[in-house]
């Protein structure tokens, strides 16, 4: 049989999806299944919003393109939104990109642009932490503990320092103070590789689809931050996931403390309408590169016009409808909801804010033994779901393995919660006897 043109490798579920509504995509053979994971947890607004695509056709038939350090109409009236009303105050810079991978490699070339242009050019490593995923191309699989991806690889990136990344179930440490811990195991590791050679840290204030929604433990953040000032490292935190409220703030940097030097967001700026992602950066990171006459190189549809229009228009309906607001009261339902999973025999834990929840498979729950990756435990469980009409995100980087996430529109109602979490226990209950039935 003739293997298709895409993709390179086919993926082992789907039926062809042919249009989407509100939290739910419509297959061709005329299924109607609910969007648990909101696409790669991105359509936040839902699907099929009409306004955002007027918005976007209208911009695009006044302005087909224009060359991003061009001002626009759309870019503009972005910017300015952004800063005015959503970005943590002390990011008054935007730089815009069409993609996560290239909106990452942006912000490392901006942190090292500050380093060298300051004068401390020896600094030229980025710190990434051990479990994460900051993107596909060949620098940002470099800054990634993402080993599934990185396989074969390796030898094409200069190889940068991991440190831990917080995860609670799994902590073998001695320290009572888990916070403390994974921190100061951040400073011993800049001070291995010696302060002045380390430039960044780059890590997502709430681990996204690696890990599966780990929240970091009580006071991590506080110590990481006051271990980056004194060391002059620059503190780079990734929110493509979990920016624009999708845990309940604005941003997770919010509920977290954060006050970062660099943030990048994006998935739910335009809720998968538009491919926009945007670097926002403090006035002091950004203020060498204007005396050194040296540009952020932009790419080449960062910023189009088409969709700003549709981040404007999906800002609009966030505001309007409160959406952000409405996320932090689904917080409740949605934990009340996987309540009874934390009691599953093969459910090391239920985890998340807001919108955004992992729940994590285990062979063993005394031991925590996973299931071997001969199993293939995630994609029995998706691929259960989608058979009982519901799509889940698989989450994990290979050796951390068998977590599904939820990150559901934020117009999906309790009564629909429930019916995921339902379609969710069979489908584990379903996937787990199959493989110890092997």
């Amino acid at each position: 049989m003739t293997a298709p043109a895409w993709p390179f490798i086919p993926v082992p579920f789907g039926t062809p999806v042919v249009r989407s509504e509100g939290i739910y995509l419509y297959t061709k053979d005329g299924r109607r299944i609910i969007d648990a994971a909101g696409g790669a947890v991105i359509t936040s607004v839902g699907h099929g919003r009409v306004e955002v695509a007027e918005a976007t056709a209208k911009a695009m038939t006044d302005m087909t393109y224009a060359c991003p350090p061009f001002p626009t109409p759309q870019r503009d009236a972005l910017v300015d939104r952004l800063v005015e009303r959503w970005l943590p105050k002390n990011l008054k810079r935007v730089w815009l990109a069409s993609g996560g991978s290239e909106a990452v490699d942006g912000a490392m070339r901006l942190a090292r642009h500050y380093q060298y242009l300051s004068g401390r050019h020896a600094k030229t490593k980025i710190l990434y932490r051990d479990i994460s995923y900051h993107g596909a191309t060949l620098a940002t699989l470099g800054i990634s503990g993402h080993p599934g991806r990185r396989t074969g690889l390796e030898d094409m990136w200069v190889d940068q320092p991991a440190v831990p990344a917080p995860y609670p179930l799994r902590y073998a440490g001695d320290e009572p103070d888990m916070g403390k811990a994974y921190a100061d195991a951040i400073e011993e590791v800049i001070l291995a590789e010696g302060p002045d050679t380390v430039c960044a840290l780059v890590a997502e204030a709430m681990t996204g689809s690696s890990g599966g929604a780990i929240v970091p433990p009580e006071g991590y953040w506080a110590r990481v931050q006051e271990i980056c000032k004194r060391h002059n490292v620059v503190l780079i935190i990734d929110e493509v996931m979990t920016g624009f409220g999708r845990t309940g703030t604005k941003f997770a940097c919010d509920w977290a403390g954060i006050t970062p030097d660099i943030m990048i967001s994006g998935k739910s700026l335009a809720c998968g309408y538009a491919p926009i992602v945007g670097v926002f950066a403090s006035d002091e990171i950004v203020a060498p590169l204007n005396k050194g006459n040296t540009a952020l190189m932009f790419y080449t549809y960062g910023g189009a016009v088409g969709p700003c229009a549709a981040a404007l228009s999906v800002l609009d309906i966030m505001e309007r409808e409160k959406l952000v607001e409405r996320v932090a009261m689904m917080e409740g339902v949605m934990e009340r909801a996987l309540a009874p999973l934390r009691q599953h025999a093969h459910v090391a834990e239920v985890r998340g804010r807001g919108m955004l929840w992992g729940i994590e498979i285990v062979k063993d729950r005394a031991t925590l033994e996973p299931f071997p990756m001969s199993a293939n435990l995630t994609m029995g469980i998706i691929n259960k779901g989608l058979s009982d009409g519901v799509y889940f995100y698989p989450a994990g980087t290979g050796q951390v393995r068998d977590v599904i996430v939820l990150g559901p529109p934020y117009i999906t109602t309790e009564a629909e919660i429930e019916e995921i979490v339902a379609v969710l226990k069979t489908s584990i209950d379903f996937a787990v006897a199959k493989a110890m039935a092997h």
